[in-house]
């Protein structure tokens, strides 16, 4: 049985004589930009502050997508954090993992081929998650 946070797999679309082969690694590439879609909707929605997409294919192998955005509060935070699970559930089928809810100044949001990091601004600022991985946007991160 496939993970529940990952792209399911077509073993049966791949077999020799399947009168209509589909490529699992499209399908697979179709299901994550589905997810990364509904994950950038979800926090538009909620109005999510500063969201940013680090591309991490090829550079990490923990998901092929960072993305980074603010809350005004804790309360924010926790809220679109709630509300995302709650979407990527229901739109893609994706079980996710939340780690951070309670005190929700920096909640990470594992939906496996995408990951999301919601903080407070100042909490942000602090860690700057974005120049860790070598993405600095001075509207972001602040001066490089």
């Amino acid at each position: 049985m496939p993970s529940p946070n990952h792209a399911p797999h077509a073993a049966n679309d791949t077999a020799p004589g399947f009168p209509h082969a589909v490529s699992t690694a499209s399908s697979a590439d179709d299901f994550i930009d589905r997810l990364h879609h509904a994950v950038l909707e979800s926090l538009d929605d909620d109005q999510a502050q500063d969201v940013i997409t680090i591309p991490l294919e090829g550079k990490s192998s923990i998901a092929d997508h960072m993305v980074i955005a603010s809350g005004r509060s804790s309360r924010q935070v926790a809220a679109m954090a709630q509300k995302l699970a709650e979407r990527l559930k229901k739109s893609c089928g994706v079980n996710v993992r939340i780690e951070g809810l309670p005190v929700a100044d920096w909640v990470l949001i594992d939906a496996g081929d995408v990951v999301v990091h919601l903080f407070r601004p100042e909490v942000r600022s602090f860690y700057n998650l974005e120049r860790m991985w070598g993405f600095v946007d001075t509207s972001v991160a602040g001066e490089a």
